[in-house]
């Protein structure tokens, strides 16, 4: 059986929670390989609406194996919060369910700490990260500082690990209480902790459905993407042998999550960003705001260039178009199909900070249709004008849509291409 990836391809927000909850109903195993409870999906399962940040969209589904990777970074009290919230919706959260990679870092509460006063410090408003401690978290992992689940299950050494993290960052004197804090949770997390690999070879040894989830999207991969306003992991599908614990060939089908417009939060380029009534009009009828922090995203036309680069970094197979219904008032709908740079045309994002911020979208104007795309389940609901616009999308990304999604309802959804089929 197939495998099936999902990952964004813009910057994060992208409805991507529907699109998990729908293929995870289908999977054995759910994976999330990378970021921390700094983003989130909200499924609706049953009319019961789960907010997710850490914990994998699999949870919600009996028979469900769920697996937060090594390439997460966990906060240990978010992650047991996260699953008190869970279990008091109903939903049976166990170590039969749940797997906990033991190689996966910790986010202390110093991370959190030196993410704020980051934040603060910056005159120019900062990154806009969600001050959750992910990125200082990140960076004690990659400099051999950081705290692993597995260091849980050795006091002596952890209380050194813990000592040394305390003295780099200059708080020696708070190394004790971190200490006693980790020991006091260490038994709920190392309940759940165990070697992410080997439960995924078993997985495809025995053929099972594997669906492996990121956070964010691909504008915002640390390499990738709009540098450095960014996320600090990498997210794209290249990141899932890594993060899960697997190999390469795992990744299966790459189905790539788009809205039919483009969002951002936070600060950073975004060429195609309508500050008028568009784009309040999209905020509103998109209700754009996060997740995981109710910040207000900005809002703009589909930018067809950042999208098609996001799709050929991550070897996108099939679109799964959202959100197409907020378009439906419009008269006319625009795509930025190429930049001009300084006079001069480009066809991609460019790599340079000053370069990013200085682009000019050139668009194509396409007619609307004006009328209702909501709830839509065949193509022939759609509108003539949708569908051309649609195709156009395809086109001028070079990737097929294989989804596409008409509401937040599980059941409004056209499938061209069975991810798990393909």
């Amino acid at each position: 059986m197939g495998n099936v990836t999902v990952v964004g391809t813009q910057w994060g927000d992208e409805g991507k929670g529907k699109i998990v909850d729908w293929l995870a109903a289908r999977a054995d195993v759910v994976v999330r390989f990378q970021g921390g409870h700094n983003a989130g999906h909200t499924l609706v399962v049953d009319g019961v609406e789960y907010k997710l940040h850490l914990l994998p969209s699999g949870v919600v589904r009996p028979g469900t194996l769920s697996v937060v990777g090594g390439g997460v970074v966990v906060d240990p009290r978010a992650l047991l919060a996260e699953i008190a919230t869970i279990r008091g919706k109903g939903v049976d959260v166990s170590p039969q369910n749940l797997l906990l990679a033991d190689t996966a870092h910790l986010i202390l509460p110093i991370h959190q700490a030196v993410d704020g006063a980051r934040e603060d410090a910056c005159a120019r408003g900062g990154i806009g990260t969600t001050r959750r401690g992910i990125g200082p978290a990140y960076e004690d992992k990659v400099g051999r500082r950081g705290i692993r689940v597995c260091d849980l299950a050795e006091p002596d050494t952890l209380r050194a690990k813990v000592e040394a993290l305390m003295a780099y960052h200059n708080a020696p004197g708070d190394a004790h209480g971190v200490y006693q804090v980790l020991l006091a949770l260490a038994p709920e997390i190392l309940r759940y902790a165990a070697p992410a690999w080997r439960a995924l070879d078993q997985a495809r040894a025995e053929g099972k459905r594997v669906m492996f989830e990121g956070a964010q999207g691909a504008l915002l991969d640390v390499d990738h993407g709009t540098y450095p306003f960014v996320t600090s992991s990498n997210t794209v599908a290249g990141q899932v042998a890594a993060g899960a614990g697997c190999g390469p060939r795992a990744t299966g089908f790459v189905l790539g999550i788009t809205k039919a417009y483009t969002t951002r939060v936070g600060t950073g380029p975004f060429p195609t960003e309508l500050e008028d009534d568009t784009g309040a009009l999209l905020g509103a009828r998109g209700r754009e705001f996060g997740t995981t922090t109710g910040r207000k995203r900005r809002c703009g036309w589909f930018d067809a260039v950042a999208v098609r680069q996001a799709c050929a970094i991550s070897g996108v197979d099939g679109l799964a178009l959202t959100k197409l219904d907020v378009l439906d008032t419009l008269a006319e709908i625009r795509i930025c199909t190429g930049y001009r740079l300084a006079g001069a045309p480009l066809d991609h994002l460019p790599a340079g900070q000053g370069a990013q911020s200085a682009v000019e979208p050139v668009y194509e104007t396409l007619p609307g249709w004006q009328s209702q795309t909501r709830g839509a389940r065949r193509w022939a609901d759609l509108p003539p004008a949708a569908v051309a616009y649609i195709r156009r999308v395809e086109a001028l990304t070079g990737v097929p849509v294989a989804l596409l999604s008409t509401s937040p309802e599980r059941e409004d959804s056209i499938l061209v291409t069975d991810p798990f089929g393909a």
